[in-house]
């Protein structure tokens, strides 16, 4: 049986994923209720920043946005649900993970779900509504509109990568040996 304080320690990031997930439906809820699709409802720093409606149909980029039917339920919301299912089953099931991991893998589940709820119970697509001046960079005048969920998975992502390169896994720094 697991000690309390390790259980707690293992269960405490996931009060990030319930963050993420609380924090992106709330404002999905008030783009839709207050700002109609496709109009900026406001803008920041001139034309750097504005707070949009904009509803993707696809996933990252609008990838998948013409899949139809079967194939389009099963490339973004099968495989995804699946992939967040199995994030979690690693989660519980390795020791590798130093703390600032688990809290990272939490955070990209909670922006992962967040989007799949979206996509499951938003037929019209994924609500968007943060978008950003690019200026001309890799072609692009606007970054694509993104919302809290794709912040967190891809913050988290960033923090697990670099978190994997710079911090010594549970297993090996518990032994004393360096990362394979």
């Amino acid at each position: 049986m697991m000690p309390e304080l390790e259980k707690k320690r293992l269960l405490a990031p996931f009060a990030l994923t319930a963050a993420v997930l609380i924090l992106d439906q709330i404002t999905k809820i008030a783009i839709v209720a207050s700002v109609k699709p496709g109009r900026i409802a406001w803008r920041a720093f001139g034309d750097f920043f504005w707070l949009v409606h904009q509803k993707n149909t696809g996933a990252a980029f609008s990838m998948g946005d013409a899949l139809a039917g079967p194939l389009r339920v099963a490339v973004l919301i099968v495989v995804p649900l699946a992939l967040m299912v199995g994030l979690c089953v690693y989660y519980f099931k390795s020791d590798e993970f130093t703390r600032v991991q688990r809290w990272a893998l939490c955070g990209i589940i909670g922006g992962g779900v967040g989007n799949i709820i979206d996509r499951i119970f938003r037929p019209d697509g994924v609500i968007d509504f943060l978008s950003f001046k690019f200026y001309g960079l890799f072609g692009l005048e606007r970054w694509p509109t993104f919302n809290v969920a794709d912040s967190a998975v891809v913050v988290c992502g960033v923090l697990l990568v670099v978190a994997g390169f710079f911090v010594p896994s549970g297993k090996a720094a518990a032994d004393g040996k360096p990362k394979a």
